[in-house]
């Protein structure tokens, strides 16, 4: 078979005939299968994308051939620095070369022979794609979760914008290795914090990787504890959060943040040079590495002096880099005694450390930061940890110096970027109105063409003096308009929604059909988006559906990571290492289908691993092997004799097959379900070389075998068909093979005979017999009398359908 040739004849063929199109009438059987899209940075396929895509379409071939109306859209993600970068590099004005690149991956998508749903095509840099991210931005500002404010941000001199923190790997930028640093910018930011506690207790309800779960709940990071109000002796408070108010006595310092707007107001003239120049410094260092463990803290006196609420004493007030203005309240308070940070901190600048907390099992050594007995906290020793806890919050509710409280890890999303290549804010300043949304009439706010987008460190758009300047939509007077564009992320978190109604242009999507049609079933796609991408986009579904545009309460039911191909040398990749595989130059050579059922059969799909040229070449013997069997059998004739031996035994691993392919196929564990399928092969290879006068069983059992490879080689598995003439039509209107219980349990089964432990011959048997009739099966058989001639039987150890041992002296 010309596997090249045969691939163009099929997809023509499908695409003639509509073969995977939705069928709306049949919605109430949808299985929405969903691969995260894909950014257009490169002109061609890579490893990555295959492997995402190509084990995914035979997962949705599977479900479709059981039964489910399958929607697996595709789009492109086109938005963002990828593409923009890739713009910058070869000269070609971003949207043309995103556009161009789109229609390249677009052919070697369809060239791939999966099912997407290309009537569905959604690609975020169209303006009937970006309207409707204006639009939801919108509602989010109407809703009080979208505002404007001035914030410390992380920024990539590099890039020339800013990133979120999750976009900030060791203090760098995870697109081009810059090292980020600290700078004050005005920023729109999103209100995901509003959301912290639902977003905390619906990962319990999904079906998603352990791992990427605990991601979510760290990042999340709930904690509850006491809200501390401390009083500076010239009369300011300001509030310090802790778990372990039960260690209040032995607070000896507390520190602020160098950000913290109270440092200017309480430092003293002696120390004012010190502390400036301490906070300049700390502008340098990004937030990443200043909340370190492995980085020494520094810090400098202010000169003020706070008042500890539970005992009236006076303790100093210092500034100290590892505190941030922006997580918590600015302030903490220095337990020396109780915490490893404080214990060093104080150890350095000569700071007072008092034990407040003994250890029931004697352990005296400082710092220690356990649970256990409060002591010197007159009126609470004696009492257990979490007894002081209590009694000590309680104590400062009561003077009106504290507070129970819950506090979360998570950050509000910082969304503005200074790019040019991004969806408009839809946003207008005017100096008699303030911030004006623009009317919802008015979208989309055009992304112009005739921009200068290479970055100088100012946003693009502010360049362009035919975007900025416009009429206020409710005076009329000039105005300007906001010159940053949203992050990319922002675009990706509502597309699973527009998909369901892309060609919609009264509104974002039908409420009615993304009902029906969500939340997707399966999700797949990297593990690095599980506190970006899979957060924002669980925010943006809970956000619409309180404000009534949808009835459910998270977007990805379940969810799966595929892993990562490696080089052949065992490492990531890369042009500069000369390790990367095209897929290209394999499909050419073997067809799509061989190339696919490889990545398959090659590694477990969650875990990746090193390619291997010689396991292509396996593959592609393996359906040279299976082509010839195929055929072969359409010229014999067949029986419906009884089953003897030799078709029970194949039907037995036909049935065993099955089985394992629909638990294995369902779980993605591809490469365990083709090896059984190889397994079965065999069995075919074996039963056709053994038996001359063939049972039907045998013709049965190729029909399954090609069911059974029409998800993993979809072209294959066609022509075959149309070959043999098993099925009219295509095998995808086949239902997938169901075992039989009844054939998985064989009449006879072999087992071992060891004699001490090693096996020495075989037996058949019925796979009813007790244990003594296989004791006395194995002693008559001439073999095993021939193996224990002239010894002395110890033990006979006989299980049935396990094993038999003959212990002899």
């Amino acid at each position: 078979m010309n596997l090249i040739e045969t691939e163009k004849k099929w997809q023509k063929k499908w695409e003639e005939e509509e073969l995977y199109k939705f069928n709306k009438d049949n919605i109430d059987k949808k299985w929405y299968v969903l691969e995260m899209f894909s950014y257009p940075s490169a002109a061609k396929l890579h490893v990555g994308h295959w492997y995402n895509y190509g084990p995914s379409d035979s997962y949705a071939r599977f479900k479709r051939m059981q039964g489910y109306e399958v929607f697996q859209p595709m789009g492109f993600d086109a938005f963002g620095l990828p593409a923009e970068n890739y713009a910058i590099k070869t000269g070609v004005h971003p949207k043309d070369s995103t556009l161009q690149n789109i229609s390249t991956m677009e052919e070697t998508l369809r060239e791939m022979g999966a099912t997407f749903n290309w009537e569905n095509e959604v690609i975020t840099c169209n303006p009937d794609y970006y309207k409707w991210t204006q639009w939801i931005f919108l509602q989010l500002y109407k809703h009080g979760l979208a505002y404007r404010k001035e914030a410390p941000v992380n920024w990539c001199p590099s890039c020339n914008t800013v990133l979120a923190n999750e976009q900030v790997v060791d203090g760098k930028c995870e697109r081009c290795g810059t090292e980020v640093v600290r700078k004050n910018l005005t920023q729109w930011f999103f209100k995901i914090t509003d959301y912290s506690e639902e977003l905390l207790q619906g990962l319990d309800t999904l079906d998603w990787p352990k791992k990427t779960i605990l991601m979510q709940k760290h990042w999340i990071g709930k904690s509850t504890g006491t809200e501390v109000t401390f009083t500076l002796t010239t009369g300011e408070k300001f509030n310090v959060f802790t778990t372990r108010v039960d260690t209040l006595n032995g607070v000896t310092y507390v520190v602020l943040a160098p950000e913290n707007k109270l440092v200017d107001k309480i430092t003293t003239p002696e120390h004012k040079q010190e502390v400036e120049e301490y906070k300049v410094n700390c502008s340098k260092i990004n937030e990443i590495e200043r909340l370190s463990t492995s980085r020494e803290k520094t810090g400098v006196f202010t000169g003020a002096y706070a008042i500890n609420p539970i005992n009236g004493d006076k303790v100093p007030v210092l500034v100290a880099d590892y505190v941030l203005a922006s997580y918590g309240t600015g302030a903490v308070m220095g337990v020396a005694a109780h915490d490893d940070r404080d214990y060093i901190f104080a150890k350095k600048h000569d700071l007072p450390i008092v034990r407040v907390i003994k250890s029931e099992n004697g352990n005296d050594e400082l710092p220690y930061c356990e649970p256990g007995i409060v002591c010197n906290t007159p009126g609470f020793d004696g009492m257990t940890t979490e007894e002081a806890k209590e009694a000590i919050t309680k104590k400062l509710e009561e003077d009106g110096n504290g507070k129970l409280v819950t506090n979360y890890r998570l950050r509000d999303w910082l969304v503005s970027r200074q790019r040019y290549w991004g969806c408009p804010i839809p946003v207008v300043y005017c100096d008699h109105c303030g911030i004006v949304p623009v009317p919802e009439e008015q979208l989309p706010v055009e992304l112009p063409y005739n921009v200068e987008f290479k970055p100088d460190g100012k946003s693009p758009l502010a360049k362009c003096d035919e975007f900025v300047n416009t009429v206020c939509p409710i005076c009329g007077r000039p105005a300007r308009r906001e010159v940053d564009t949203l992050d990319t992320f922002v675009c990706s978190s509502w597309y699973y929604l527009r998909y369901c109604d892309p060609h919609n242009d009264k509104e974002a999507f039908n409420r009615d059909i993304v009902n029906k049609m969500l939340p997707v079933d399966k999700y797949i796609g990297g593990a690095e988006h599980a506190c970006m991408h899979l957060l924002y986009a669980r925010f943006f579904t809970k956000a619409l559906r309180d404000m009534g545009y949808l009835d459910f309460d998270e977007p990805f039911k379940s969810l799966v990571h595929q892993g990562t191909i490696l080089g052949p040398d065992g490492n990531k990749m890369s042009k500069s290492k000369g390790n990367v595989v095209s897929p290209d130059k394999f499909v050419k050579m073997y067809g799509a289908d061989v190339f696919r059922m490889y990545l398959m059969f090659g590694f477990s799909y969650v875990d990746g691993g090193p390619w291997n040229e010689d396991g292509i070449k396996a593959i592609n013997k393996y359906l040279e092997k299976v082509e010839r069997i195929v055929l072969a059998s359409k010229d014999y004739k067949y029986n419906n004799n009884p089953l003897g031996k030799a078709e029970k035994e194949l039907n037995f691993v036909r049935h065993n097959t099955i089985k394992s392919c629909i638990a294995d196929m369902d779980t993605f564990s591809f490469n365990t379900a083709i090896a059984k399928i190889m397994e079965l092969t065999n069995a075919i290879s074996k039963y056709d070389n053994d038996v001359e006068d063939k049972n039907v069983v045998y013709q049965d059992t190729i029909k399954d075998l090609i069911l059974l490879l029409a998800p993993i080689t979809p072209h294959f598995a066609e022509e075959l068909n149309d070959e043999m003439k098993f099925y009219n039509g295509s095998v995808f209107n086949q239902k997938y093979p169901e075992y039989n219980k009844n054939c998985l349990v064989l009449d006879e089964i072999e087992l071992a005979v060891q004699i001490n432990s090693k096996v020495k011959t075989k037996i058949v048997v019925s796979s009813s017999i007790s244990r003594e009739e296989l004791e006395k099966v194995v002693l008559e058989d001439e073999k095993v009398q021939e193996l224990i001639a002239g010894k002395t039987i110890k033990k006979i150890i006989a299980i049935p359908k396990r094993l038999i041992n003959i212990v002899i002296a």
